[in-house]
């Protein structure tokens, strides 16, 4: 089982604001499917966009052999040099 570090969008869609948990996904689910685990939010609508990761979590995924996205790769990548 491949496993995937991605976004998964929340919220609804009445307001066309977009709302994502980063979460760790089996590569083959669907993008709103069942979640291994939680990881963090991400919240673009804000100024400055709202950014809230779980390190631990995010590395010990990276260390199974996860694979994250290139979005989340960016994201990740911004959190770690404030």
């Amino acid at each position: 089982m491949e496993v995937c570090i991605r976004l998964q969008r929340i919220g609804k869609s009445i307001n066309k604001v977009s709302n994502y948990r980063i979460v760790a996904i089996p590569k083959s689910r669907k993008r709103d499917g069942k979640v291994l685990e939680i990881i963090g939010h991400y919240d673009p609508s804000k100024k400055p966009a709202a950014l809230a990761v779980n390190t631990e979590k995010l590395d010990k995924w990276v260390a199974q052999g996860a694979v994250m996205s290139d979005t989340v790769r960016t994201l990740s990548k911004k959190l770690r040099k404030k």
